[in-house]
């Protein structure tokens, strides 16, 4: 039954595991995986599982997320399939499966000002929009005019000022069955020629100073009010710590990465550690910036 429904509604898969989903490469069997074909779809298959109580998980590109190795009995429902986006004089109309790097550097092109902070960040639209993804003094928050949810089985449009946006935070994180559809975001002219030479520095800025060899979610945690958590926990001495196949690594102590089979549990294993050392030391407690799931 499962499998005919989603099978009408996008493209479904039963042979899905999330270490090939996530830039983490760690994770699990997926026992049903669909990519909805369109946000109608998408609402259609959210209908059905919530009906039946059948579990889900919406993701897009997995950039963010740890997940566990025991099987997920339940939907995964990936957005990668919702990646349409519309420029329209000062906006951008972008759904969520949109990756921000190719998006960013469109924009820039074309002389728009939106999401040069953003460039390097391997991320969709709408796992930006969720964790009001940031970097270079900018945040998703600056430039998001509303987005279009998916809000107790009807599509609505929330403005700026309702989704609550605070530091690596936004409302979607206190509704985890919201989903995010769409974002409409603001555009401002400027030269596509130093548009292009931003975006050009900053991704050899990236490549200079994260470990862009090895697979990982990106920075473990959130920056503490004031400080830095690469600083704690070059501190504690973790820089270079390593448990199996998971490293912290030696070029940017707050990413966490995979040299070649780790597991979410080793993963783990050192950020728990970390936090109960830090919290020692600081008196501070460590926030995780990436997503758990099904760990």
């Amino acid at each position: 039954m499962i499998r005919d429904f989603l099978s009408q509604h996008g493209e479904y898969h039963d042979d899905r595991y999330f270490k090939d989903l996530t830039t983490l490469k760690m994770g699990g069997h997926i026992r049903h995986f669909v990519m909805p074909d369109n946000p109608d779809d998408l609402k259609a298959i959210v209908a059905f599982l919530k009906s039946h109580r059948i579990p889900y998980k919406v993701i897009g590109n997995g950039s963010n997320l740890i997940c566990g190795e025991s099987e997920y009995d339940g939907v995964v429902i990936c957005l990668k399939k919702l990646n349409n986006y519309i420029i329209d004089k000062d906006e951008v109309y972008a759904e969520a499966g949109v990756m921000v790097p190719a998006l960013a550097s469109v924009l820039a092109r074309n002389g728009l000002s939106c999401l040069e902070f953003a460039s390097g960040i391997p991320g969709c639209i709408g796992g930006l929009v969720y964790m009001n993804a940031g970097a270079y003094k900018g945040s998703m928050a600056d430039v998001v005019l509303e987005v279009l949810t998916l809000k107790d089985d009807q599509l609505v449009w929330l403005k700026n000022n309702e989704l609550n946006f605070s530091y690596r935070h936004s409302i979607f994180g206190d509704h985890p069955h919201w989903v995010i559809v769409a974002a409409r975001l603001k555009l401002e002219p400027k030269d596509a020629h130093e548009l292009e030479d931003l975006i050009a520095d900053r991704l050899r800025r990236r490549k200079e100073t994260q470990p862009l060899d090895y697979p990982s979610a990106g920075s473990c945690f959130r920056n503490p009010e004031g400080d830095f958590a690469w600083k704690m926990i070059d501190g504690i001495g973790y820089r270079g710590y390593k448990v199996n196949d998971v490293l912290v690594s030696d070029k940017h102590s707050n990413f966490i990465v995979n040299t070649g089979h780790g597991k979410a549990e080793d993963y783990l294993s050192i950020v728990y550690q970390i936090q109960d050392k830090v919290k020692d030391k600081y008196g501070v407690k460590l926030i995780m910036e990436v997503e758990k799931f099904n760990c």
